[in-house]
């Protein structure tokens, strides 16, 4: 082979390598996925490493159900008329929503923070809304496995819920989306170990004073008002009148959590900090 020809062939072969790179050929093409492909598989994994947490387990799904078997079992407060599992049931609901979408992602979360895995995430394509939609998904999927564990004992313990179920949809979509903005703001501000304390102590607060195992009845009228402002208690008490009163849409519960959802999530968009 002459040079000649030697040359030419090496010339026709650049000028098709840079024609080829030009035109932007190669597979897979450099660059981030879609932004719903990159959430979807965040997704997928913050729902796998939540499921793999036996300590999350533990106050997700045991500290509820052992409370719904006890409260309904013992009779150690009065619930008023009717079963005591009528009055509890949609409370203990209240709560699994609670200890998944607040306590549970806010130590998770902070603790992420702590050791560096959300900072490498930062500098991936994923936003921080979409970080944040990622976990909300996770804790939608979690939560369906535990409505679905509660109505079964429930209904084992001698439930007899009625009423609408597009409102009892509704609030637990509004109530997840308020307690998660609540945790992500929490776990992006303070550090993991006041996250810890500080999400356990609300926990145990607002099991106690948020209408979940205690009628708020039991409680002084001032207090009655102010603690019908939290969300755990217009969840657990639009809970309670749609499935033991048969009342139709709680708007009033549900204009509550819709408040809660919008500023707790514009609040953790705001001042999540990556580390």
């Amino acid at each position: 082979m002459s040079p000649e020809t030697t040359g030419t062939g090496t010339g026709a072969g650049a000028g098709a390598d840079a024609r080829t790179t030009a035109a932007g050929t190669y597979a897979p093409s450099p660059g981030a996925a879609p932004l719903p492909r990159m959430i979807a598989a965040q997704a997928v994994l913050e729902t796998k490493m939540l499921l793999r947490n036996g300590e999350q387990l533990l106050l997700t799904v045991i500290i509820p159900t052992l409370l719904l078997v006890l409260f309904s079992a013992v009779d150690v407060v009065d619930t008023g008329d009717g079963e005591a599992v009528d009055f509890l049931a949609p409370g203990i609901l209240a709560l699994a929503v609670m200890s998944t979408a607040f306590t549970g992602q806010a130590i998770a979360t902070g603790f992420e923070r702590r050791y560096g895995v959300l900072k490498r995430l930062a500098v991936s394509p994923l936003p921080r809304w979409g970080l944040m939609t990622a976990k909300t998904l996770s804790v939608l999927v979690t939560e369906v496995l535990q409505v679905i564990l509660v109505t079964v004992i429930a209904f084992a313990l001698g439930w007899s819920p009625h009423g609408n179920p597009f409102a009892v949809l509704l609030l637990l979509v509004l109530g997840t989306a308020a307690f998660s903005g609540l945790g992500l703001l929490m776990a992006g501000t303070l550090k993991a170990e006041a996250t810890l304390a500080a999400a356990n102590l609300v926990f145990l607060l607002l099991l106690v004073g948020g209408g979940v195992v205690v009628p708020l009845d039991k409680f002084p009228q001032a207090a009655q008002d102010a603690l019908g402002l939290l969300p755990i208690t217009a969840l657990s008490e639009g809970l309670r009148d749609v499935l033991k009163d048969g009342a139709g849409m709680p708007w009033g519960n549900l204009g509550i959590l819709a408040a809660w959802a919008v500023v707790g999530l514009a609040a953790a968009g705001r001042f999540f900090r990556w580390e």
